[in-house]
């Protein structure tokens, strides 16, 4: 893996990756990495089952949890750093509510 000179990126195998925003608070940042993980192994469960409708919600928690930690969604380093942690907290919300958790704020 090597990181880009701007440092927004990282390079795996030719590919590049769009880094998780270092400006999120580590609590915010660890929730946002453990919903990614379970919906990486939901998604797998889905695909194994055959089940269409637990695969779109697996990825709908993909995506939340992406755009949260700044990996999809507009360029994190383009944007004011009090907007994209209020943007991370309220994609952590919504997975949570997901799962029907409620986290202090």
């Amino acid at each position: 893996m090597t990181a880009t000179p701007d440092d927004h990126f990282f390079v795996v195998d030719g590919r590049r990756w769009r880094r998780t925003d270092p400006a999120l608070p580590e609590d915010v940042a660890a929730a946002l990495r453990s919903h990614l993980g379970r919906g990486r192994n939901a998604v797998g469960e889905a695909r194994r089952s055959g089940d269409e409708d637990a695969l779109a919600a697996a990825r709908h928690r993909n995506g939340l949890a992406k755009h949260g930690l700044g990996e999809r969604g507009p360029e994190w380093w383009s944007r004011p750093e009090a907007d994209r942690i209020a943007d991370a907290r309220a994609a952590l919300a919504e997975l949570d509510a997901l799962d029907g958790l409620r986290r202090a704020p």
